[in-house]
């Protein structure tokens, strides 16, 4: 389709998502990009955060739990460790982790302070998510 990109988003449980978009907006390791059709291809490593897409006058969330991007001139490929919609987030399940992970951030001596501050991270990000939402 012109003007149009194929985004699809895999993690290792399957298919996330696969949309044909006008834009998508993500954070790499190097900072956010965005990404409109005929882009030059490259390839990123994602940080833990959110991916948008526009299509037409609406705009859709979705967390990546880190991963990578393949951006072609038609089509980008997201290969996630994890990823929801934001419309699938449990909100209580991500309230819970981000009190958790900040219970473990208070014994820093004793935890693994990198692993409890990246579950904090995407507690976070999910909680921010979760209210966003595709209007329908």
């Amino acid at each position: 389709m012109e003007g149009k990109l194929r985004l699809e988003i895999v993690t290792p449980y399957g298919l996330v998502f696969t949309e044909d978009v006008d834009e998508i907006t993500a954070t790499s390791t190097e900072g956010e990009f965005g990404v409109l059709s005929g882009h030059v291809p490259f390839i990123t490593i994602l940080k833990i955060g959110m991916l948008t897409y526009k299509k037409g006058k609406d705009i859709g969330y979705i967390f990546v739990n880190s991963g990578y991007a393949e951006v072609l001139s038609d089509r980008v490929i997201i290969l996630a460790d994890s990823a929801e919609k934001s419309e699938d987030i449990d909100v209580e399940r991500a309230i819970a982790a981000k009190k958790r992970a900040e219970e473990r951030l208070k014994e820093a001596e004793k935890i693994d302070f990198t692993r409890a501050a990246a579950s904090l991270e995407r507690a976070s990000i999910r909680i921010q998510l979760a209210g966003k939402r595709i209007p329908r």
